[in-house]
């Protein structure tokens, strides 16, 4: 069994951050990494922003993800929450008709989207309705 010295048990250990950059391939393989994963969660997060649930929050979060390691993310993420927060305090100071408009054209939007990727048509056929050729999607059909 080995034992360490009083010098090497009093050395820290380098971090995760200085292991990464000793090894370039490693580092570039991590940059690549983090890209993909926040890429892709950044694509769901825009997906899901006109649905009801944490839309927003998946696009914050796939932006964070990206700010870990490329400069760039970090100002758009700064710069989006910026204006999230710009929205939603615009939204509270309106009155019941505008924000009733909005949820509306929200609804609207994920009307569409739901037609346009093929779900109405879907369910229809789950119930015995496919001959209501109306509700198919232009994309799918």
């Amino acid at each position: 069994m080995e034992t360490l010295s009083s010098a090497e048990e009093d050395e820290p250990r380098p971090g995760f951050r200085a292991r990464l950059e000793e090894k370039p391939t490693l580092r570039r393989t991590y940059r690549v990494g983090v890209a993909i994963l926040g890429g892709l969660v950044l694509i769901a997060g825009i997906v899901a922003i006109p649905y009801p649930g944490p839309g927003w929050l998946i696009v914050f979060g796939g932006l964070a993800i990206l700010a870990t390691e490329f400069m760039w993310a970090k100002r758009v993420l700064h710069y989006a929450r910026g204006k999230y927060d710009a929205w939603t305090d615009w939204l509270g100071r309106q009155s019941l008709v505008v924000r009733t408009a909005v949820l509306l054209a929200t609804g609207l939007v994920v009307l569409a989207t739901l037609y346009l990727l093929n779900a109405f048509y879907l369910v229809a056929g789950w119930v015995g309705l496919e001959r209501w050729t109306w509700l198919q999607s232009p994309l799918f059909g």
